[in-house]
């Protein structure tokens, strides 16, 4: 079950707005701590089993992380699970949900869930800020950002 969840109408469908959440290496254009996503292994998009790296920064602490794209289902739900190391650290979920009155909007829901163990997350928590506190700003803007690049078009 999700640790944060948060969704926002978007005035686009639900092939546009999954296109735009899929485009990982975009993520740092909607996201304010993911800086940039880069595709390793020969992966070039968002396909079960793609992995790629994270590069973020909350202030002046920056991190890596690695990831590995789980689902990805074109116009409905794309989620990935993120390590740091060998550590499981969150799952992250896209779903966009089609409006059944109005099939040029959906509503996209971001969900987070905290994977890391125990012993890992207290110490975390105290260099990164609490992060059930920062993803729910973070997933804020990081969906208001994307509403408004998908409202205008904005694509690749």
């Amino acid at each position: 079950m999700a640790h944060v969840r948060e969704s926002l109408a978007v005035a686009a469908t639900a092939d546009s707005v999954y296109d735009l959440v899929a485009d990982l290496p975009r993520m740092g254009e909607w996201s304010p701590e993911c800086e940039r996503v880069a595709w390793r292994g020969g992966a070039n998009h968002a396909a079960k089993g793609a992995q790629f790296l994270g590069y973020n920064r909350a202030g002046s602490v920056q991190w890596m992380t690695q990831g590995e794209v789980v689902i990805a289902e074109r116009g409905r739900h794309l989620a990935f699970e993120i390590h740091f190391g060998p550590l499981k650290i969150a799952r992250w979920e896209y779903f966009i949900v089609p409006d059944d009155d109005d099939p040029s909007s959906c509503t996209v829901v971001e969900e987070w869930t905290d994977r890391r163990p125990g012993w890992y997350a207290g110490p975390a928590d105290k260099v990164f800020g609490p992060r059930a506190r920062t993803n729910q700003r973070g997933m804020e803007k990081t969906l208001a950002n994307l509403k408004l690049a998908a409202e205008a078009g904005v694509h690749s």
